[in-house]
């Protein structure tokens, strides 16, 4: 009988497209090597087009679901994905504070398709309580608006953005700048704890399909935690893999489809 491999808890929305949310994280955990586990906060209609519905899971149903992989096999790193209302967040957060483990926090706002997937009220509370719980932060320049205010246009808003996603607490900040316009056909991330900052490029893949790209990035950090990395590593070796996986993104159903997650298998 072998050993358990390293172990990944995801809190986030189940995806029923396979694209994004619970499903991305568990691909991606797979591929890293990690024993991926989850916690379901949402459900959500969900296809190649859109977000058709979202029904949310009450506070108590998040708890149990935690508590009973926490309190039994254990959790050596913790991603949290959407989590949809006030309520959810505030619970999450109280959950990590009690965990011991490190959390990369990926503050979803809004689905590809410009769908939502926080309640306005829920800002506060992601500023507030859960971004202090936080290893790792990482908004994309959407997100950063959404909670900072600072609107990112080029690669010094980037510092701006993330000395104010800093200023709320977490010990990492990493700014996703795949939204900027193309600089020098490259997509560029800042990893900063304030005093070390890293530049993450890799070349801009001409693929619309990218469903999942935030979620899957935030997961391979996740894993990479879970293994022992520091964060720089963590970060540097996901952002490698996501990479590869948004070149391997392909067409489904009639919209954007997924990233490739199992590229490293089919190479």
């Amino acid at each position: 009988m072998s050993d358990a491999p390293p172990l990944c808890l995801t809190v986030a929305g189940s995806d029923s497209g396979g694209g994004a949310g619970i499903q991305a994280d568990l691909k991606t955990m797979l591929a890293l090597g990690v024993h991926g586990m989850s916690v379901v906060t949402a459900v959500t209609a969900q296809n190649s087009l859109g977000v058709r519905g979202v029904w949310e899971l009450p506070p108590e149903a998040v708890t149990a679901q935690y508590r009973a992989v926490a309190d039994d096999i254990g959790v050596q790193a913790v991603k949290t994905g959407m989590l949809a209302s006030a309520a959810l967040v505030e619970t999450v957060a109280a959950l990590l504070a009690d965990t011991g483990a490190p959390a990369v926090v990926d503050p979803v706002g809004v689905s590809k398709h410009g769908d939502p997937l926080l309640a306005a009220s829920a800002l506060d509370a992601v500023r507030r309580e859960l971004l202090p719980r936080a290893a790792v932060a990482t908004p994309n320049l959407d997100e950063v608006a959404q909670l900072t205010g600072v609107v990112v246009e080029d690669e010094d808003g980037m510092r701006r953005a993330a000395d104010a996603v800093l200023a709320l607490g977490p010990e990492w900040a990493l700014i996703k700048g795949g939204h900027l316009a193309a600089h020098g056909g490259e997509a560029a991330d800042l990893l900063t704890d304030g005093e070390t900052a890293l530049w993450l490029r890799a070349p801009r893949h001409d693929n619309r399909h990218t469903h999942g790209t935030g979620c899957t990035l935030a997961s391979a950090v996740a894993a990479g935690l879970a293994k022992g990395q520091d964060v720089p590593q963590a970060v540097m070796e996901a952002k490698e893999y996501v990479t590869g996986a948004i070149a391997a993104g392909f067409a489904l159903g009639g919209g954007i489809g997924p990233v490739g997650h199992a590229w490293q298998w089919h190479r």
